[in-house]
Protein backbone atom coordinates (compact mmCIF):
# COMPACT_ATOMS: atom_id res chain seq x y z
CA UNK A 1 0.00 0.00 0.00
CA UNK A 2 1.39 3.40 -0.96
CA UNK A 3 1.76 6.16 1.61
CA UNK A 4 -1.03 8.17 -0.01
CA UNK A 5 -3.46 5.22 0.00
CA UNK A 6 -2.54 4.41 3.63
CA UNK A 7 -3.32 7.95 4.69
CA UNK A 8 -6.61 8.01 2.79
CA UNK A 9 -7.63 4.68 4.32
CA UNK A 10 -6.73 5.99 7.77
CA UNK A 11 -8.63 9.22 7.18
CA UNK A 12 -11.72 7.29 6.10
CA UNK A 13 -11.55 5.15 9.23
CA UNK A 14 -11.05 8.21 11.43
CA UNK A 15 -14.16 9.90 10.07
CA UNK A 16 -16.21 6.70 10.28
CA UNK A 17 -15.33 6.23 13.95
CA UNK A 18 -15.87 9.93 14.70
CA UNK A 19 -19.31 9.83 13.10
CA UNK A 20 -20.38 7.20 15.64
CA UNK A 21 -19.16 9.18 18.67
CA UNK A 22 -21.76 9.69 21.38
CA UNK A 23 -20.45 12.99 22.76
CA UNK A 24 -17.65 15.53 22.18
CA UNK A 25 -15.10 13.83 24.43
CA UNK A 26 -15.62 10.53 22.64
CA UNK A 27 -15.25 12.36 19.32
CA UNK A 28 -11.98 13.96 20.42
CA UNK A 29 -10.63 10.64 21.70
CA UNK A 30 -11.47 8.74 18.52
CA UNK A 31 -10.17 11.46 16.23
CA UNK A 32 -6.92 11.87 18.15
CA UNK A 33 -6.27 8.12 18.37
CA UNK A 34 -6.51 7.72 14.60
CA UNK A 35 -4.93 11.04 13.63
CA UNK A 36 -1.79 10.35 15.67
CA UNK A 37 -1.18 7.24 13.55
CA UNK A 38 -1.29 9.32 10.37
CA UNK A 39 0.37 12.46 11.69
CA UNK A 40 2.59 11.80 14.74
CA UNK A 41 2.56 14.38 17.55
CA UNK A 42 3.64 14.46 21.19
CA UNK A 43 0.94 16.54 22.86
CA UNK A 44 -2.42 17.97 21.89
CA UNK A 45 -5.45 19.95 23.01
CA UNK A 46 -8.90 19.42 21.52
CA UNK A 47 -11.40 22.13 22.50
CA UNK A 48 -15.05 22.85 21.88
CA UNK A 49 -15.83 26.51 21.20
CA UNK A 50 -18.87 28.74 21.24
CA UNK A 51 -19.77 29.00 17.53
CA UNK A 52 -21.05 32.56 17.85
CA UNK A 53 -18.06 34.06 19.68
CA UNK A 54 -15.29 31.60 18.83
CA UNK A 55 -14.24 31.43 22.47
CA UNK A 56 -12.96 28.28 24.12
CA UNK A 57 -15.69 26.36 25.93
CA UNK A 58 -16.04 22.83 27.25
CA UNK A 59 -15.39 19.97 26.87
CA UNK A 60 -11.63 19.94 26.39
CA UNK A 61 -9.31 16.99 25.92
CA UNK A 62 -5.67 17.72 26.82
CA UNK A 63 -3.03 15.13 25.97
CA UNK A 64 0.39 15.04 27.65
CA UNK A 65 0.09 18.59 29.00
CA UNK A 66 -0.26 19.63 32.62
CA UNK A 67 -2.49 22.39 33.95
CA UNK A 68 0.21 24.93 34.75
CA UNK A 69 0.38 26.48 31.30
CA UNK A 70 -3.28 27.33 30.57
CA UNK A 71 -3.07 30.96 31.68
CA UNK A 72 0.29 31.41 29.93
CA UNK A 73 -1.11 30.02 26.69
CA UNK A 74 -4.14 32.30 26.64
CA UNK A 75 -2.29 35.40 27.84
CA UNK A 76 0.02 34.96 24.85
CA UNK A 77 -2.89 34.29 22.48
CA UNK A 78 -4.90 37.33 23.61
CA UNK A 79 -2.27 39.94 24.47
CA UNK A 80 1.00 39.38 22.63
CA UNK A 81 0.77 36.74 19.90
CA UNK A 82 0.53 37.73 16.24
CA UNK A 83 1.12 34.36 14.58
CA UNK A 84 -1.70 32.02 13.54
CA UNK A 85 -4.30 33.51 15.91
CA UNK A 86 -7.41 31.34 16.22
CA UNK A 87 -9.64 34.33 15.46
CA UNK A 88 -7.75 34.90 12.19
CA UNK A 89 -7.71 31.23 11.21
CA UNK A 90 -11.48 31.11 11.74
CA UNK A 91 -11.84 33.54 8.81
CA UNK A 92 -8.91 32.33 6.70
CA UNK A 93 -9.37 30.46 3.41
CA UNK A 94 -7.49 27.56 5.02
CA UNK A 95 -8.20 27.35 8.78
CA UNK A 96 -5.06 25.30 9.51
CA UNK A 97 -1.49 26.52 10.02
CA UNK A 98 1.84 25.30 11.39
CA UNK A 99 3.97 27.61 13.50
CA UNK A 100 7.35 26.75 11.96
CA UNK A 101 5.95 26.83 8.45
CA UNK A 102 4.31 30.23 9.03
CA UNK A 103 7.44 31.78 10.61
CA UNK A 104 9.90 30.41 8.03
CA UNK A 105 11.25 27.90 10.57
CA UNK A 106 11.90 30.70 13.08
CA UNK A 107 9.41 29.84 15.84
CA UNK A 108 11.05 32.28 18.27
CA UNK A 109 9.15 35.01 16.41
CA UNK A 110 6.11 33.74 18.30
CA UNK A 111 5.49 34.91 21.87
CA UNK A 112 3.49 31.71 22.41
CA UNK A 113 6.57 29.70 21.52
CA UNK A 114 8.76 31.69 23.90
CA UNK A 115 6.38 31.68 26.86
CA UNK A 116 4.59 28.35 26.54
CA UNK A 117 6.15 25.92 24.07
CA UNK A 118 9.90 26.27 24.54
CA UNK A 119 9.81 25.82 28.35
CA UNK A 120 7.91 22.56 27.77
CA UNK A 121 10.27 21.23 25.13
CA UNK A 122 7.79 21.77 22.29
CA UNK A 123 9.14 22.89 18.94
CA UNK A 124 6.12 23.18 16.62
CA UNK A 125 2.36 23.61 16.78
CA UNK A 126 -0.16 22.76 14.07
CA UNK A 127 -3.45 24.43 14.94
CA UNK A 128 -6.81 24.27 13.25
CA UNK A 129 -10.27 25.74 13.64
CA UNK A 130 -13.09 23.23 13.16
CA UNK A 131 -15.67 25.29 11.32
CA UNK A 132 -18.82 24.82 9.29
CA UNK A 133 -21.17 27.42 7.87
CA UNK A 134 -18.63 30.12 8.69
CA UNK A 135 -18.82 29.35 12.42
CA UNK A 136 -16.10 27.79 14.62
CA UNK A 137 -17.18 24.78 16.69
CA UNK A 138 -13.79 23.70 17.95
CA UNK A 139 -10.02 24.20 18.02
CA UNK A 140 -7.19 21.70 17.67
CA UNK A 141 -3.60 22.26 18.82
CA UNK A 142 -1.09 19.54 17.91
CA UNK A 143 2.45 19.85 19.30
CA UNK A 144 5.76 18.24 18.34
CA UNK A 145 8.69 18.08 20.72
CA UNK A 146 12.16 19.41 20.01
CA UNK A 147 14.03 17.21 17.54
CA UNK A 148 10.93 16.31 15.57
CA UNK A 149 10.46 17.57 11.99
CA UNK A 150 8.13 20.51 11.45
CA UNK A 151 4.57 19.90 10.35
CA UNK A 152 4.58 20.01 6.55
CA UNK A 153 2.14 21.03 3.80
CA UNK A 154 0.84 17.48 3.31
CA UNK A 155 0.00 17.23 7.02
CA UNK A 156 -1.70 20.62 6.88
CA UNK A 157 -3.84 19.41 3.98
CA UNK A 158 -4.76 16.24 5.88
CA UNK A 159 -5.99 18.22 8.89
CA UNK A 160 -7.78 20.67 6.58
CA UNK A 161 -9.73 17.76 5.10
CA UNK A 162 -11.01 16.88 8.59
CA UNK A 163 -12.12 20.38 9.60
CA UNK A 164 -15.66 20.39 8.19
CA UNK A 165 -16.77 16.81 9.01
CA UNK A 166 -15.49 17.07 12.59
CA UNK A 167 -17.14 20.49 13.00
CA UNK A 168 -20.45 19.10 11.75
CA UNK A 169 -20.29 16.29 14.29
CA UNK A 170 -19.49 18.74 17.10
CA UNK A 171 -22.39 20.92 16.00
CA UNK A 172 -24.77 17.97 16.10
CA UNK A 173 -24.26 17.43 19.84
CA UNK A 174 -26.22 20.58 20.65
CA UNK A 175 -29.32 18.74 19.48
CA UNK A 176 -29.33 16.23 22.34
CA UNK A 177 -32.79 15.09 23.42
CA UNK A 178 -34.40 17.37 26.02
CA UNK A 179 -35.00 16.28 29.55
CA UNK A 180 -36.77 18.09 32.35
CA UNK A 181 -34.75 19.57 35.18
CA UNK A 182 -35.92 21.46 38.26
CA UNK A 183 -35.58 25.21 38.36
CA UNK A 184 -32.01 26.46 38.57
CA UNK A 185 -31.07 26.46 42.27
CA UNK A 186 -28.60 29.33 42.01
CA UNK A 187 -28.66 32.88 40.70
CA UNK A 188 -25.89 34.74 38.86
CA UNK A 189 -22.42 33.97 40.10
CA UNK A 190 -19.84 36.80 40.18
CA UNK A 191 -16.07 36.31 40.03
CA UNK A 192 -13.43 39.07 39.99
CA UNK A 193 -10.04 38.53 38.32
CA UNK A 194 -6.95 40.75 38.44
CA UNK A 195 -4.94 41.81 35.40
CA UNK A 196 -2.93 38.56 35.40
CA UNK A 197 -6.08 36.43 35.34
CA UNK A 198 -5.82 35.41 39.00
CA UNK A 199 -9.09 35.04 40.89
CA UNK A 200 -9.57 37.75 43.53
CA UNK A 201 -13.01 36.89 44.92
CA UNK A 202 -16.24 35.03 44.16
CA UNK A 203 -19.75 35.07 45.59
CA UNK A 204 -21.53 31.98 46.89
CA UNK A 205 -23.55 31.49 43.69
CA UNK A 206 -20.33 31.53 41.68
CA UNK A 207 -18.87 28.86 43.92
CA UNK A 208 -21.94 26.70 43.36
CA UNK A 209 -21.77 27.14 39.58
CA UNK A 210 -18.05 26.29 39.56
CA UNK A 211 -18.81 22.99 41.27
CA UNK A 212 -21.31 22.15 38.51
CA UNK A 213 -19.09 23.12 35.57
CA UNK A 214 -17.52 20.42 33.40
CA UNK A 215 -14.06 19.41 34.53
CA UNK A 216 -11.34 21.32 32.73
CA UNK A 217 -7.67 22.19 32.99
CA UNK A 218 -7.59 24.53 35.97
CA UNK A 219 -5.24 26.14 38.46
CA UNK A 220 -5.89 26.39 42.21
CA UNK A 221 -7.25 29.76 43.28
CA UNK A 222 -7.92 31.57 46.53
CA UNK A 223 -10.20 29.77 48.97
CA UNK A 224 -9.44 26.36 47.53
CA UNK A 225 -11.43 27.03 44.33
CA UNK A 226 -10.41 25.63 40.97
CA UNK A 227 -11.31 27.89 38.06
CA UNK A 228 -11.51 26.17 34.64
CA UNK A 229 -9.14 27.55 32.03
CA UNK A 230 -12.00 28.63 29.78
CA UNK A 231 -13.52 30.77 32.56
CA UNK A 232 -10.15 32.39 33.17
CA UNK A 233 -9.69 32.97 29.43
CA UNK A 234 -13.08 34.74 29.36
CA UNK A 235 -11.78 37.20 31.97
CA UNK A 236 -8.56 37.71 30.00
CA UNK A 237 -10.57 38.21 26.81
CA UNK A 238 -12.58 41.00 28.46
CA UNK A 239 -9.38 42.78 29.48
CA UNK A 240 -7.88 42.36 26.02
CA UNK A 241 -11.01 43.91 24.48
CA UNK A 242 -10.87 46.84 26.93
CA UNK A 243 -7.21 47.39 26.07
CA UNK A 244 -8.14 47.30 22.36
CA UNK A 245 -5.84 44.33 21.84
CA UNK A 246 -8.73 42.12 20.79
CA UNK A 247 -12.25 42.44 19.49
CA UNK A 248 -15.57 40.64 19.77
CA UNK A 249 -17.39 39.61 22.92
CA UNK A 250 -16.17 37.85 26.07
CA UNK A 251 -19.14 35.49 26.15
CA UNK A 252 -19.45 31.71 26.00
CA UNK A 253 -22.18 29.11 26.53
CA UNK A 254 -21.58 25.76 28.15
CA UNK A 255 -23.61 22.84 29.43
CA UNK A 256 -23.08 22.01 33.11
CA UNK A 257 -22.61 18.53 34.50
CA UNK A 258 -26.20 18.56 35.77
CA UNK A 259 -27.43 19.24 32.22
CA UNK A 260 -28.23 22.95 32.42
CA UNK A 261 -27.04 25.44 29.85
CA UNK A 262 -25.07 28.29 31.42
CA UNK A 263 -23.74 31.50 29.93
CA UNK A 264 -20.44 32.96 31.09
CA UNK A 265 -19.79 36.60 30.19
CA UNK A 266 -17.19 39.11 31.30
CA UNK A 267 -16.38 42.81 31.23
CA UNK A 268 -13.48 44.85 32.54
CA UNK A 269 -14.35 47.31 35.30
CA UNK A 270 -12.83 50.77 35.58
CA UNK A 271 -11.53 52.59 38.62
CA UNK A 272 -12.92 56.05 39.49
CA UNK A 273 -9.94 57.62 37.68
CA UNK A 274 -10.78 55.74 34.48
CA UNK A 275 -7.98 53.17 34.67
CA UNK A 276 -8.78 49.52 34.13
CA UNK A 277 -9.72 47.56 37.22
CA UNK A 278 -10.63 43.91 37.78
CA UNK A 279 -12.41 41.80 35.20
CA UNK A 280 -15.87 40.76 36.34
CA UNK A 281 -17.12 37.36 35.16
CA UNK A 282 -20.79 36.44 35.56
CA UNK A 283 -21.99 32.83 35.30
CA UNK A 284 -25.75 32.40 35.14
CA UNK A 285 -28.45 30.12 33.72
CA UNK A 286 -28.81 30.68 29.98
CA UNK A 287 -32.05 32.02 28.58
CA UNK A 288 -33.83 30.06 25.90
CA UNK A 289 -32.86 32.71 23.34
CA UNK A 290 -29.18 32.01 24.12
CA UNK A 291 -29.48 28.31 23.34
CA UNK A 292 -31.94 28.09 20.44
CA UNK A 293 -29.34 29.20 17.82
CA UNK A 294 -27.11 26.29 18.87
CA UNK A 295 -29.96 23.82 18.58
CA UNK A 296 -31.09 25.18 15.20
CA UNK A 297 -27.54 24.85 13.87
CA UNK A 298 -27.32 21.30 15.18
CA UNK A 299 -30.26 20.23 13.02
CA UNK A 300 -28.94 22.11 9.96
CA UNK A 301 -32.15 24.06 9.42
CA UNK A 302 -32.07 26.54 6.53
CA UNK A 303 -32.85 30.22 7.10
CA UNK A 304 -36.38 29.76 5.76
CA UNK A 305 -36.94 26.62 7.85
CA UNK A 306 -35.78 28.57 10.90
CA UNK A 307 -38.30 31.33 10.11
CA UNK A 308 -41.11 28.78 9.78
CA UNK A 309 -40.06 27.13 13.03
CA UNK A 310 -40.16 30.49 14.81
CA UNK A 311 -43.68 31.07 13.53
CA UNK A 312 -44.73 27.64 14.80
CA UNK A 313 -43.28 28.48 18.21
CA UNK A 314 -45.49 31.60 18.29
CA UNK A 315 -48.55 29.43 17.62
CA UNK A 316 -49.26 30.62 14.07
CA UNK A 317 -51.38 28.44 11.80
CA UNK A 318 -50.23 27.32 8.36
CA UNK A 319 -52.30 30.08 6.75
CA UNK A 320 -50.90 32.73 9.09
CA UNK A 321 -47.34 31.58 8.42
CA UNK A 322 -47.98 31.72 4.68
CA UNK A 323 -49.36 35.24 4.96
CA UNK A 324 -46.51 36.49 7.14
CA UNK A 325 -43.72 34.97 5.03
CA UNK A 326 -45.41 35.63 1.68
CA UNK A 327 -45.51 31.94 0.81
CA UNK A 328 -48.24 29.60 -0.36
CA UNK A 329 -49.79 27.27 2.27
CA UNK A 330 -48.51 24.30 0.22
CA UNK A 331 -44.94 25.63 0.42
CA UNK A 332 -45.29 26.19 4.16
CA UNK A 333 -46.43 22.60 4.63
CA UNK A 334 -43.38 21.42 2.67
CA UNK A 335 -41.10 23.43 4.97
CA UNK A 336 -42.83 22.06 8.06
CA UNK A 337 -42.44 18.50 6.77
CA UNK A 338 -38.74 19.10 6.14
CA UNK A 339 -38.25 20.54 9.64
CA UNK A 340 -40.06 17.59 11.22
CA UNK A 341 -37.80 15.16 9.35
CA UNK A 342 -34.58 16.96 10.31
CA UNK A 343 -35.48 17.33 13.99
CA UNK A 344 -37.07 13.89 14.26
CA UNK A 345 -40.52 14.90 15.47
CA UNK A 346 -44.05 14.32 14.21
CA UNK A 347 -46.06 17.23 15.63
CA UNK A 348 -45.82 20.96 16.21
CA UNK A 349 -45.97 20.52 19.96
CA UNK A 350 -43.13 18.03 19.91
CA UNK A 351 -41.08 20.39 17.74
CA UNK A 352 -41.52 23.34 20.08
CA UNK A 353 -40.75 21.17 23.08
CA UNK A 354 -37.56 19.87 21.50
CA UNK A 355 -36.18 23.18 20.22
CA UNK A 356 -37.40 25.71 22.72
CA UNK A 357 -37.28 24.01 26.09
CA UNK A 358 -34.80 25.83 28.29
CA UNK A 359 -32.64 22.92 29.41
CA UNK A 360 -31.24 19.93 27.57
CA UNK A 361 -29.94 16.56 28.57
CA UNK A 362 -26.35 16.35 29.77
CA UNK A 363 -23.69 14.72 27.68
CA UNK A 364 -22.98 11.08 28.34
CA UNK A 365 -19.64 12.03 29.87
CA UNK A 366 -18.88 15.22 31.81
CA UNK A 367 -16.72 18.04 30.51
CA UNK A 368 -12.99 17.61 30.33
CA UNK A 369 -10.54 14.77 30.10
CA UNK A 370 -6.80 15.06 30.58
CA UNK A 371 -4.75 12.09 29.44
CA UNK A 372 -1.07 11.17 29.48
CA UNK A 373 0.67 8.37 27.62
Amino acid sequence: MTSASRIETGRTELLARAAKSSDPLALFAQASQHLRRLLPYDAAVWRATDPHTGMMSAPIRAENLDETGCAVYWESELFTENVNLFRDLAQAPVPVAGLRETTGDLPARSSLYQAFMKPRGLQDELRAVLRVGGRPHGHISLFRAAGRPAFGPAETRLVESLVTPLAKKLRSFAGAAPHSLPDAPHGPGLLLFDASGALMSANDDARAHLEDLPDAPAAPAAGGLRVPAWVQSTALKARAISEERDRGHARVRVRSRSGRWLVCHASCLREPNGSLGPSAVVIEPAKTSEIVPLIVDAYELTDRETEVTGCIARGLSTGQIAEQLLLSPHTVRDYIKSVFEKVGVSSRGELVGKLFTEYYAPYAEPGILRVHD
